[in-house]
């Protein structure tokens, strides 16, 4: 019942930019015949009543149209995006690290890194230092990966490494958490009435496959799609209020403030005593403590700070009498030790400009 055989006539994946060198992968058809979509054929542990109940609202109707043409328009800008050198943040023989421009997606970025190693190659009157791995390489092509991935609207700093194993070795960093993260991002609802706070819950897929929050003691049960629920940990720090400065500086790594533990519903940590619906602009630095798909976006939705131009996660769609043409996130920082030297690293990806106009010079 649970053999696994090939198809008569087995399909392929290819790069779409065979810039040095193709990849082949062979994917092997799977017998379905032992999946059931009878909840009574289910066992009584993971019977549709006993599914752990996701804590964060579902996913707003206004979303799918303007996230639908969100994706057509980053499709058509990714198929023309070119890396340039001022988009490289560092660069040695071992690995680069890119700022990537938000509606891009992060595929796009990976594929454009060998037309500029090339054009590199061929106006350089010396052979730098990148093309060491290239020498190396008995097929002539730089083996690049991605090392960690950003949303399509996040900009930021994207690892990219140059080899298998430099990459082995900094997705083991990622995957241990000895990665430290910085992100900033603008937010809208009203006034924190805290500086710094640190959010812990559950994370997972609902039953229609979209991310949601869940309760902490809900960590390891199974959902509907067959995943279990996983920790999920963020801490937050107050940068600006409206244009105000009120903190800056990543000093959060002692002082974490207050901490709340995901129990039952959402929670709205605002001034908003008043009843009113207050919208204030709120530009706060994020310190993911794990790697959770949409975590940033997700915490932040939970608090009542939903992500500027967030729709998915309900941030505004519009302010200040501006479309938002996607969220405003930015991956501001990664630290990390080099997985070849040791020495400790520290990556710094220059703010965007609505972050800037939220931080004024005091």
């Amino acid at each position: 019942m649970n053999s696994i055989s090939l198809p008569a006539k087995p399909f392929f994946l290819v790069s779409r930019k065979p810039l040095f060198s193709f990849s082949l992968h062979i994917i092997p058809a799977i017998k379905m015949s032992t999946f059931t979509n009878n909840p009574s054929e289910l066992s009584p542990s993971i019977s549709l009543q006993n599914y752990p109940k996701p804590l964060s609202p579902p996913l707003p109707a206004i979303s799918k149209e303007i996230e639908l043409a969100r994706a057509m328009s980053a499709s058509s800008r990714s198929s023309l995006f070119s890396l340039s050198a001022s988009e490289v943040l560092f660069e040695d023989q071992w690995l680069m690290a890119v700022n990537k421009p938000q509606g891009i997606y992060c595929e796009a970025v990976l594929t454009s890194v060998p037309a500029l190693l090339l054009s590199r190659s061929k106006t350089a009157p010396v052979v730098p230092a990148i093309d060491v791995c290239v020498a190396d390489n008995t097929k002539g092509s730089p083996e690049l990966h991605l090392a960690n991935r950003l949303d399509r609207d996040t900009s930021g700093v994207m690892i990219i490494t140059k080899s298998h194993k430099v990459a082995a070795k900094l997705v083991k960093a990622f995957t241990d958490h000895k990665v430290r993260k910085t992100y900033i991002a603008s937010c809208v609802g009203p006034s924190p009435d805290w500086k710094r706070i640190t959010v812990k819950s559950g994370h997972g897929r609902s039953k229609f496959g979209a991310w949601r929050v869940y309760a902490v003691s809900d960590a390891g049960r199974i959902l509907p799609g067959g995943s279990s629920v996983r920790d999920m940990e963020t801490s937050f720090e107050v940068l600006s209020v409206n244009g105000k400065i009120r903190s800056l500086g990543e000093s959060l790594e002692e002082e974490c403030g207050e901490t709340i533990v995901v129990k039952e519903k959402s929670v709205k940590c605002g001034n908003n005593s008043g009843g009113g619906e207050m919208q204030d602009e709120v530009l706060i630095r994020a310190f993911p403590r794990s790697g959770r798909t949409h975590q940033i976006r997700l915490h932040c939705q939970f608090i009542g700070l939903s992500i500027k131009g967030d729709v998915k996660y309900e941030g505004v769609h519009e302010w200040d009498g501006k479309v938002c043409s996607g969220h405003e996130l930015h991956a501001e920082s990664l630290s990390f030790e080099h997985p070849m030297t040791g020495l400790p690293m520290k990556v710094h990806a220059p703010l965007p400009s609505w972050a800037t106009h939220l931080l004024p010079e005091s």
